[in-house]
């Protein structure tokens, strides 16, 4: 069941998806940009690291919801942002045990974590589009 999933996920993104998982792509640096500089800024006014990060975050993920589903996927339905959360907390843990493997192989973290930036991109994209900013009906 769960390869039938992935193979379907995979096989949409080959055909037809291309042009739109790009925008995802620039936006999702768009929203790094962001979410950095916010912490940034937050640090800059003199707030506690931990402070920076926890609302830098916060504001990151809300800017993220906002730009991925107008720029990428032109929706405007605020009622999505539990699953947006959901896809994204899905991806975290899927990433987690990708990493715990490949460290278990040997992999050294930072060729992990850039090993696994492109086939998470994909699955984050693919879940928002199929889960998150489906067409409606």
């Amino acid at each position: 069941m769960t390869r039938t999933f992935i193979k379907d996920l995979f096989y949409r993104f080959h055909h037809g998806d291309r042009k739109l998982f790009v925008r995802f792509i620039a936006v999702g640096v768009l929203n790094t940009i962001f979410g950095y500089s916010m912490f940034a800024l937050l640090i800059f006014v003199g707030l506690h690291y931990a402070l920076a990060a926890l609302v830098g975050q916060v504001l990151g993920v809300l800017f993220n919801f906002k730009t991925t589903g107008r720029l990428v996927f032109g929706s405007r339905d605020n009622s999505l942002l539990l699953r947006f959360l959901g896809v994204y907390s899905f991806t975290y843990v899927v990433n987690v045990f990708a990493l715990k493997g490949l460290k278990g192989l040997g992999w050294n973290m930072y060729l992990a974590g850039a090993a696994m930036l492109l086939p998470m991109a994909i699955i984050a994209f693919l879940l928002n589009k199929r889960l998150v900013f489906m067409a409606k009906k």
